[in-house]
């Protein structure tokens, strides 16, 4: 059965959390496309591409094996063979991956790979451009979004919960950069699609925003859950 939910937003805003935990409920496979390219920046990382060279970037990405597997509540991340799950969570790999996927020959391979997994459905996908360029023929499609000192401090307990040093200024400052590159690209801007769902989530905890995204999800007749409890 293909049957897509797209959750978008900006950084922060509760997407990840909020998205496997849909898709546990509703029995979905969960896509975390942020992983994906923050694989691709782990390997330039490691191969010590530069960034700016978008060539050299893109024969990267074109020669470059991703995937995803596990349940929802744990992904695993697979770059060319190989357990990334862990190495692509730093803040030296999030902010690449936003240099990264600003690129658009970056973007259209990434493309590929999150639409193929697309077509193995049910699926609840999480990233920046899933409703607008990815699924736009989606069932479902939700745009999460909350004020930026709400997702600094989330994102700052979520840093210091795994050990990675960074104070609440320097977070707020990488995502005020990363709404602006993700906000003013050429290709595919961070946005919501016309059709969407927007969800402010300034004041909700992790199970409200659930419930909310699954009133939606489970309003749909044709989807997973559909005639589940509300």
């Amino acid at each position: 059965m293909s049957f897509v939910v797209t959750i978008d937003g900006p950084g922060a805003a509760g997407k990840s959390t909020t998205a496997r935990t849909v898709a546990v409920r509703l029995g979905c496979l969960y896509v975390d496309t942020g992983a994906l390219y923050r694989a691709l920046a782990l390997k330039v990382l490691q191969h010590g591409i530069p960034p700016d060279d978008q060539a050299a970037v893109e024969k990267c990405a074109d020669e470059t094996r991703l995937e995803l597997s596990g349940s929802p509540d744990r992904t695993h991340v697979r770059l060319d063979g190989t357990d990334v799950s862990e190495a692509i969570r730093t803040p030296e790999v999030s902010e690449l991956a936003s240099r990264l996927a600003a690129q658009s020959g970056v973007r259209r391979r990434l493309v590929e790979i999150q639409r193929e997994l697309g077509r193995h459905g049910p699926v609840v996908a999480e990233g920046r451009d899933l409703g607008t360029v990815v699924f736009p023929d989606a069932e479902i499609k939700i745009f999460l979004h909350a004020d930026l000192e709400t997702r600094a401090r989330r994102r700052h307990r979520e840093l210091q919960a795994r050990g990675i040093p960074a104070t609440l200024e320097e977070v707020r400052e990488e995502l005020i950069r990363r709404d602006t590159r993700d906000q003013s690209r050429a290709d595919s801007p961070l946005r919501p699609a016309p059709d969407a769902t927007v969800i402010d989530t300034t004041g909700m905890d992790i199970e409200a925003q659930v419930e909310a995204v699954l009133r939606v999800a489970r309003a749909d007749p044709r989807g997973p859950g559909a005639a589940g409890p509300p």
